[in-house]
C-alpha cells in the first residue's frame, strides 16, 4: 500500500510500551521548536497519531491484514 492511497481514520486503542511513547514525544521535541513562553511548537499526540499511521502503511499492513492465519488467536484463545 502505497503512502499516496486513500485512506480512512479509525479510532482505536493502541498498546504500546511506555519507551516506545517516551521515544515518540522525545523525537518530535529534537524537531520541534519552543515558542516566546517555552512550550513546544508541536501536539506531540498529533505525532504519536501520525507515527502510528505510517508504519501499517511503510510495513504493508494490508497484506498482513488478508492473511487468514492472524485471526486464529481470537477465534481459538489459549
Amino acid at each position: 500500500m502505497s503512502l499516496t492511497e486513500n485512506t480512512i481514520a479509525v479510532n482505536v486503542v493502541v498498546e504500546m510500551t511506555p519507551a516506545t511513547l517516551e521515544a515518540i514525544v522525545a523525537n518530535a521535541r529534537r524537531l520541534s521548536s519552543r515558542n516566546e513562553k517555552g512550550h513546544y511548537k508541536i501536539d506531540t499526540a498529533d505525532m504519536v497519531g501520525q507515527t502510528i499511521t505510517r508504519f501499517p502503511l511503510e510495513r504493508d499492513f494490508e497484506t498482513y491484514a488478508k492473511d487468514l492465519t492472524h485471526y486464529q488467536q481470537y477465534l481459538n484463545p489459549a
